[in-house]
């Protein structure tokens, strides 16, 4: 898929969460994209993997390009970003989740930044 493709997706569906839920999180964009399943994000999120980029379909770059182009959208569409901290479910104490293998702060806050209605 294009650069341009996957910029008029992102935008598309993006438009589209914030009509339905008055925010924008990058899951919710990538499920929407199928990028990810809901399944795999719950596996995630009850530590079954790692690492949330390991089951995301597309290469780095792409998913990377993804992050950016929402958040360009979500300056353009003036929302406010928002930091979430993504803890795991299930039994134990509960963990702060990793999204990338890097654990890069910057490339962390890109997915875990919601943007939200004002």
């Amino acid at each position: 898929m294009s650069k341009q493709k996957i910029e008029k997706s992102v935008r598309y569906y993006a438009a589209q969460l914030v009509q339905e839920k008055g925010y924008i999180s990058p899951l919710d964009l990538l499920i929407k994209m199928e990028r990810i399943t809901p399944k795999q994000v719950e596996d995630w999120r009850r530590k079954r993997v790692s690492y949330l980029e390991r089951m995301i379909l597309g290469n780095l770059s792409k998913l990377q390009f993804i992050l950016q182009t929402l958040r360009k959208f979500a300056r353009e569409q003036d929302l406010k970003p928002s930091e979430t901290v993504y803890k795991s479910w299930g039994k134990g104490a509960k963990q702060q989740l990793r999204f990338s293998k890097s654990g890069s702060p910057y490339v962390e806050k890109l997915y875990a930044t919601h943007y939200v209605k004002k």
